[in-house]
C-alpha cells in the first residue's frame, strides 16, 4: 500500500537566486550591444580614416604626375617659342633682302621698260597717223552726207520740176565724184601706211645670232662622307624654260670635260662684292666674322683661259 508523504518545500531563496541572475545577464546583453555598437563606429572611423588617406595619396600622385607633364609641355613650349621667334627673325631678314632687291631690280629695269614704253607709243602713233588723218579729213563729209545728197533749191510751180531734177541728179554726180576721190586717197594712203609699216616694223625672218648668258656652277658637300651636290644659276630674264634646260643639259654634260686651275690669290672684285654683301647683311657680327673666315681660307678654281 502506497504512502504519501507530505514536503513543503521553499522556493523564494531559489528565485532569489535566479532574478539576480537574470539582471546579470540583462547588464552582460547591454555590455554586449555597447561593446558592438563601439566595435562597429571604431570599424567605420578606420574605414573613413583609410579611405581618405587613400584619396589623399591618389590625389597627390595625380597631382604630382599632371605638374610633370605641365613642366614638361612648358618646357616644350618654350622651347618651340624660341625656334618661332629665330624663323622669325629669319623671316623678317629675308623679307627685307628681298624687298631691297626688289627696289634694286625695279630702279634698274624701270628706267629700260619706260624708255620702251615711249619707243613702242612712238611707232604706235606712226602706225595710226595716216589712219587718223584720213578720218579727221572724211569725218565731217561723212557726217553731212544726207544733208548735202539733198537739193537745196526750192521747188514750187510746176514748170520748175524739170531745173529741180536736173540739180539733184548734178548734185549726186558732184557727190559720187567726191567718194572717188575719197577711195583714192584711202588707198594712196594705205599704201604709203604698208611701206611706212614695212620699214618701221622688222622683217619676220630668223637671224642667227650669238648671245652671252652668265651662268653659276655650285658644288657643295652636304654630309660629312664627302657627297656633294651641283646647282647650276643663271638670270632668267628672256629665256624660256626650255631654253634654260637646254643650257643645264649643257653645262652638265660638258662640265667633266672643263679645265679649273688653282687661283694663286683671290679675285679682287669677287672679294670686294663678298664685303660689300657682308656690310649691307643683316645678321649678328659673329656670324659675319666667321663667314669672312671662311671666304678667306677656302680656295677655289676657275676655267682656263
Amino acid at each position: 500500500m502506497a504512502s504519501y508523504i507530505d514536503c513543503v518545500v521553499d522556493t523564494h531563496p531559489m528565485a532569489k537566486e535566479i532574478d539576480k541572475v537574470s539582471h546579470h545577464v540583462t547588464a552582460t546583453t547591454t555590455a554586449v550591444v555597447a561593446m558592438k555598437t563601439a566595435v562597429i563606429a571604431a570599424e567605420k572611423e578606420a574605414s573613413d580614416h583609410v579611405c581618405e588617406k587613400v584619396n589623399q595619396g591618389f590625389y597627390t600622385m595625380i597631382r604630382s604626375q599632371i605638374s610633370q607633364k605641365m613642366a614638361k609641355l612648358q618646357s616644350e613650349v618654350d622651347s618651340l617659342l624660341m625656334q618661332l621667334a629665330q624663323q622669325q627673325k629669319q623671316l623678317f631678314g629675308i623679307k627685307n633682302r628681298m624687298e631691297r632687291d626688289y627696289n634694286m631690280l625695279l630702279a634698274r629695269y624701270g628706267k629700260l621698260f619706260n624708255g620702251l614704253n615711249q619707243n613702242l607709243k612712238q611707232r604706235v602713233a606712226e602706225l595710226d597717223r595716216p589712219t587718223m588723218n584720213f578720218a579727221l579729213g572724211e569725218v565731217e563729209h561723212i557726217t553731212n552726207r544726207s544733208k548735202l545728197l539733198t537739193a537745196t533749191v526750192p521747188i514750187g510751180q510746176m514748170e520748175s520740176v524739170m531745173q529741180s531734177q536736173q540739180i539733184l541728179a548734178s548734185n549726186v554726180k558732184y557727190q559720187g565724184m567726191k567718194v572717188i576721190n575719197s577711195m583714192r586717197d584711202f588707198l594712196s594712203d594705205l599704201n604709203d601706211q604698208r611701206r611706212l609699216t614695212s620699214t618701221i616694223l622688222l622683217e619676220g625672218e630668223a637671224q642667227e645670232s650669238h648671245l652671252s648668258v652668265p651662268v653659276v656652277m655650285m658644288e657643295s658637300r652636304i654630309d660629312k662622307n664627302g657627297t656633294t651636290v651641283e646647282n647650276i644659276v643663271m638670270n632668267d630674264t628672256g629665256l624660256s624654260v626650255t631654253m634654260q634646260r637646254n643650257i643645264e643639259n649643257t653645262i652638265n654634260t660638258a662640265a667633266d670635260s672643263l679645265n679649273w686651275v688653282e687661283t694663286s690669290d683671290k679675285d679682287r672684285e669677287t672679294t670686294n662684292e663678298f664685303g660689300k654683301m657682308l656690310a649691307t647683311a643683316d645678321m649678328p657680327e659673329r656670324v659675319k666674322e666667321m663667314m669672312n673666315s671662311l671666304f678667306r681660307a677656302t680656295s677655289y678654281k676657275t676655267l682656263k683661259q
